[in-house]
């Protein structure tokens, strides 16, 4: 299946769905050994059209990733990792850990760096609150072409922080799409998602990524079982009523 794309601030294009190597997949030690079952499913995710893998250093999966794209054809220390000359898109990971505003404006000329130098293509942030990106802003010469923020129908972001980005060339995309029927199961969206996957013959999963790709947000999903691929990939052929939206 050919995966629709969102056009970046930068004229390169996202897949609307990635297939993530964190949670489900993460290393409490980042070199831990080696698994080979996250290269099969990960081929498995490519055969199935997925062309938007996402990893991090702290997620210790990088040289899963690289082995699974070099066996299906398909910065510095991460390229070599992943077997690459450059990445299509890297992200400034987690803004908590850079205590001062200089600092944080540092990290982002780094990452400034890393496009000019063409190791990668795009560059964005992720977790990155509205101060921080207003940090950045005041002294970035390259907008970032994205933020990747925990988004779902219990965790809408206030303050119209969401249109407040987009306003400024951002593209959002998001992670924990699921959480509603996986660490918030027994919440009050249960019933809701059920009652919408029934009407329409899916899992709930399917729904909640198709609410979110009709925000037009770009989910990163995951999974260790290759049998709920397809039930991910069902989102891009759904739609769901004003009502299931609301």
């Amino acid at each position: 299946m050919a995966i629709p794309v969102l056009l970046l601030n930068d004229g390169n294009n996202i897949s609307k769905i990635g297939f993530g190597t964190g949670i489900a997949w993460y290393k409490n030690d980042p070199k831990g050994p080696f698994n080979p079952t996250l290269v099969e499913v990960l081929k498995y995710a490519v055969s199935k059209g997925f062309i938007h893998i996402d990893c991090a250093d702290s997620y210790g999966t990088e040289p899963e990733v690289g082995v699974a794209i070099k066996e299906s054809g398909a910065i510095d220390e991460s390229l070599k990792r992943l077997q690459l000359e450059y990445v299509d898109l890297y992200l400034l990971h987690n803004p908590f850990i850079i205590p001062t505003a200089q600092e944080l404006q540092a990290a982002w000329k780094g990452l400034e760096n890393v496009k000019t130098s063409r190791k990668a293509r795009s560059i964005g942030i992720s977790n990155l609150q509205r101060n921080h990106v207003e940090t950045i802003l005041q002294a970035a010469t390259i907008t970032p072409a994205i933020n990747q923020l925990e988004y779902h129908p219990c965790l809408q972001r206030a303050h119209d922080y969401i249109t407040w980005l987009r306003e400024r060339g951002f593209v959002v995309s998001s992670f924990k799409g699921l959480a509603p029927i996986t660490v918030g199961k027994g919440g009050p969206l249960d019933d809701v998602v059920a009652k919408a996957a029934a009407s329409h013959g899916v899992v709930p999963s399917t729904i909640l990524l198709r609410w979110s790709l009709d925000q037009n947000v770009v989910p990163i999903t995951t999974t260790t079982n290759i049998d709920r691929m397809d039930n991910y990939l069902g989102a891009l052929q759904l739609t769901l009523t004003r009502e299931e939206m609301e």
